[in-house]
């Protein structure tokens, strides 16, 4: 078995504030991490089944916040890091992987009481939608992983997002609940001992659970990809992508049959508009 693990920050327990996890992680949040990493390998090495590679997606920001160091008692354990990466947050994710865990994930953009609620970009996206259906995260990349028929296994976030996938209708997959989030910087958060221990349980469940049992997520053809942006000057930039269409002056449009294209369109274009937030 291969497994997939794409790790975000925003949806661990303990954070709540942009200042803990940017620009750089706090020793403290460092460790935090490394836990949370920890727990769900031993969820992998308990639950008895035979684990070829786990690679590890770090995904948050410039993608330096695994510590390497967690690989040292490890021969089966990758871990991709850094930025400027096709596929980024799902990097070296293929059809060869039998399941995926989300890690620290959070809510979506616009999401009542969702601790730090956005959308791959909370200073450039106002809202994005695939097939007209509002995204978070989660979603987006599930979809990428349901392109290659790998299902959804896991996910570690908060209560939010735990109820976004549920009207989703992501029922059949494994959660667990870091925190209880009361507005967009704060949150009750759940004793750590307690949620490390859940992760390592849900884990080995998760692991354990017949592959055709798990949610796989896909999205008819051909996807269409609509995102609302923050400023104009972002569409301006992103519109000259090809086959982006602008349908007013903060909104552009982009569709393809290849979901694995239409992921990456989303990246550039978020690329494109980090450029231009730059030169202002």
């Amino acid at each position: 078995m291969k497994v997939f693990v794409s790790m975000d920050l925003e949806g661990l327990a303990g954070i709540a504030s942009w200042s803990e996890v940017a620009p750089k992680i706090s020793k403290e949040v460092a460790e935090l991490v490394e836990e949370h990493v920890k727990a769900v390998l031993r969820g992998i090495e308990e639950s008895g089944v035979s684990v070829d590679q786990v690679l590890i997606a770090d995904s948050h920001a410039a993608g330096d916040n695994i510590p390497y160091a967690i690989t040292r008692e490890c021969t089966n354990v990758s871990v991709v890091r850094g930025a400027l990466r096709r596929n980024y947050m799902m990097s070296g994710l293929d059809g060869s992987f039998d399941r995926v865990i989300f890690l620290g994930y959070h809510a979506g953009v616009g999401t009542l009481n969702a601790v730090m609620d956005h959308t791959y970009s909370g200073s450039i996206v106002q809202n994005i939608w695939i097939n007209n259906m509002r995204m978070n995260e989660a979603l987006i990349n599930a979809g990428f992983a349901g392109h290659f028929d790998v299902p959804l296994a896991l996910v570690v976030g908060d209560s939010s997002l735990k109820r976004e996938l549920k009207d989703a209708g992501l029922n059949s997959l494994y959660y667990v609940v870091t925190k209880e989030g009361l507005s967009r910087y704060a949150a009750v958060m759940k004793p750590l001992k307690v949620v490390l221990e859940e992760i390592r349980t849900e884990t080995a469940l998760s692991m354990k659970c017949s592959r055709s049992e798990l949610p796989v997520v896909k999205y008819e053809t051909p996807v269409q990809l609509k995102m609302e942006l923050k400023d104009t000057s972002f569409a301006d930039g992103m519109s000259l992508m090809p086959a982006v269409k602008r349908l007013d002056g903060r909104t552009i449009v982009f569709e393809s049959d290849d979901y694995e294209v239409v992921f990456n369109a989303l990246l550039a274009a978020l690329y494109i508009g980090y450029s231009i937030k730059s030169m202002k």
